[in-house]
């Protein structure tokens, strides 16, 4: 199912979005995958998919070089969450890397500044061009968004309202940068619910998964750090997380060459079962 890019849905219910253009890629394995995934969750929402982003290969080049190349098209998903917000929906978006959250995370805090970032990943993403020392567009995501630097696409988002799940791959300047309290940390152990619970507080809740946040071979994704989540443990986060109002969902770095062996649309379903809490109609 496809839709213009310009439609917007009549209900709060699933704006539904895969982004697969560049976006500081290593490889063109998230491009195909953001493609199946999005595919796949338009089959389990049964809603129409608008694709923004035209696949090339990766250029697994500095930050400052992917922005350049990116720019573009994450003006027109950024476009398209203001029209989205504006509009009362709920976007649900696909994107092959984190870096796209440059896009909408400022479109997210401008419209809901209420709103609580869950952002599920092994990294914090809070690396700034000045102290990254690999200059990973995808390693500065938050801190782009939270004003530490400009990317060009908008800040706006309070630090305070940020929660980290599934944390456990942190360099030295983020870390001093988390021991300043603002930021919530939470790891991937057994108790990650009930900490996220506590953390999330009661708040409306913007949802971001990197799938590096699993244990490795659960899942094709460009980073693998052991001590990651199950499928199982992220359903009953979903569960979880749909308790409380939901602003958006966002999933990223979904590869294609899955490690089971199992197909990419299979491994897509799998990962659209675990978050279905979280694509079903609101509650209430």
């Amino acid at each position: 199912m496809s839709a213009g890019e310009d439609s917007v849905p009549t209900t709060t219910h699933g704006a539904l979005t895969a982004f697969h253009g560049r976006a500081g890629d290593h490889n063109d394995r998230a491009m195909a995958g953001a493609r199946i995934l999005g595919s796949e969750l338009a089959r389990y929402m049964r809603a129409g998919l608008t694709r923004i982003g035209q696949s090339r290969p990766a250029l697994s080049a500095n930050w400052e070089t992917e922005l350049t190349a990116a720019l573009p098209e994450l003006r027109r998903l950024a476009n398209r969450y203001d029209t989205l917000l504006a509009a009362g929906a709920r976007p649900v978006t696909a994107v092959n890397r984190c870096a796209v959250a440059l896009a909408t995370l400022p479109v997210v805090a401008r419209h809901r500044p209420d709103a609580c970032v869950v952002w599920l990943d092994a990294h914090a993403d809070l690396h700034t061009p000045a102290t990254s020392e690999s200059g990973y567009l995808g390693g500065m995501v938050l801190a782009g968004a939270g004003g530490l630097w400009d990317s060009g696409l908008g800040d706006g988002l309070a630090l305070g309202n940020v929660v980290l799940g599934g944390l456990r791959d942190v360099d030295e300047a983020e870390r001093r940068l988390l021991s300043e309290g603002t930021i919530s940390a939470v790891s991937a152990g057994e108790d990650i619910v009930d900490k996220l619970r506590a953390a999330v507080a009661g708040r409306p809740v913007y949802f971001h998964l990197d799938c590096d946040v699993f244990e490795p071979g659960v899942l094709a994704t460009d980073y693998r750090v052991p001590g990651g989540l199950t499928l199982d443990r992220l359903h009953e986060v979903a569960g979880m997380l749909a308790e409380h109002e939901l602003v958006g969902v966002e999933l990223g770095e979904f590869e294609t060459i899955q490690p089971t062996g199992e197909t990419d649309t299979d491994a897509a379903r799998r990962l659209v079962e675990a978050v279905a809490p979280l694509l079903d109609e609101p509650r209430g």
